[in-house]
């Protein structure tokens, strides 16, 4: 079974609620990291501790969920393996997935109503990574992750 993390900031709490009960009822295994209620708390800390999680293998994807998803996906991929896209429809969702193989979800609380964010998730869940080209674009990527940890 897959697993999955999802995270959010007091800003996206309420949509991140939603989306942990809609991809229990869908059969994965979640495990949500917080923010478990709506006292203010910094974004980052909430991303670094899914985009670890990920970036070491200990979840296979993650769902980041604040205000406009911009601050998660910034501090997000910041960590090596980590493929953080921030989405807003359905297409770039599988889009994301099937052309940059994105391992990390972003979506924005304050900007993206329930139904859609499980529209996205769906979208996202159920596309395949295409390889071929995009394999080639991933690996060019990787090398700059590599560069700079020089």
């Amino acid at each position: 079974m897959e697993k999955i993390a999802i995270a959010s900031d007091h800003a996206g709490r309420e949509l991140k609620d939603d989306l942990v009960g809609f991809m229990k009822g869908d059969g994965k295994e979640i495990q949500d990291l917080g923010a478990y209620d709506d006292t203010s708390v910094d974004y980052p800390d909430f991303a670094a501790h899914l985009a670890k999680m990920v970036s070491t293998g200990e979840v296979d994807r993650g769902v980041l969920v604040c205000g406009t998803g911009v601050g998660m996906s910034i501090a997000a991929n910041k960590f090596r393996n980590v493929r953080a896209a921030l989405v807003g429809d359905v297409f770039t969702a599988r889009m994301a997935k099937e052309h940059n193989n994105a391992n990390v979800l972003v979506i924005g609380g304050r900007v993206t109503g329930k139904g859609l964010a499980r529209e996205i998730i769906n979208a996202w869940h159920n596309a395949e990574f295409e390889g071929g080209r995009h394999q080639k674009r991933l690996d060019k990527i990787t090398a700059i992750e590599d560069d700079w940890s020089k």
